[in-house]
């Protein structure tokens, strides 16, 4: 059994912005849709009845083989992990795609940079630092595999909804 990797605590950021916008919507049983914060792809998250196993088709999960935010955010809409709706709501409506190209994905800029917006909309910082870490904590704890294959990642669809050929493209192979 392969388990995932753990991934940046950035990862826990945005998977709670994602919850907040309404962008991860359970889709069967196991399976849920997330849409990225440009709205531009939507990634697909299965997993086991059980949780025993749980994959996705976003880039990180893909090709960097750890925990990417659509994974983090459906763990957490499940239940599998508790998280703080209140500062989940702190971290709506981030440009996360935009934010981490002009910081060269440096996350760590980009957190500083979401975390100083908070504080100038009257957020606790310490508050949404201190969530996010609880929450990477907690996914040490979580013994998930990582199936041998996946979806691949889908493309951008450029402003506007992916045909069925692009759709085709996340299949499973």
């Amino acid at each position: 059994m392969i388990l995932w990797k753990q991934p940046t605590v950035a990862k826990i950021y945005e998977a709670l912005g994602a919850l907040a916008d309404g962008r991860v919507k359970r889709v069967s049983p196991t399976s849920a849709n997330v849409v990225s914060s440009s709205g531009d792809k939507t990634y697909t998250v299965e997993w086991g009845d059980d949780f025993s196993w749980i994959t996705s088709n976003d880039n990180a999960s893909f090709w960097q083989g750890y925990l990417g935010y659509p994974i983090i955010a459906v763990l957490l809409l499940e239940g599998k992990i508790g998280y703080n709706k209140i500062v989940s709501e702190a971290l709506k409506g981030i440009p996360w795609k935009e934010l981490n190209t002009r910081h060269k994905n440096n996350y760590d800029q980009t957190i500083a940079e979401v975390l100083e917006e908070a504080r100038s909309k009257g957020q606790n910082c310490a508050e949404i630092t201190r969530e996010c870490e609880r929450i990477q904590a907690e996914l040490k704890t979580v013994k998930i595999a990582k199936p041998p294959q996946g979806r691949k990642p889908p493309v951008a669809s450029k402003g506007r909804p992916l045909n069925s050929k692009e759709k085709a493209q996340g299949d499973l192979f």
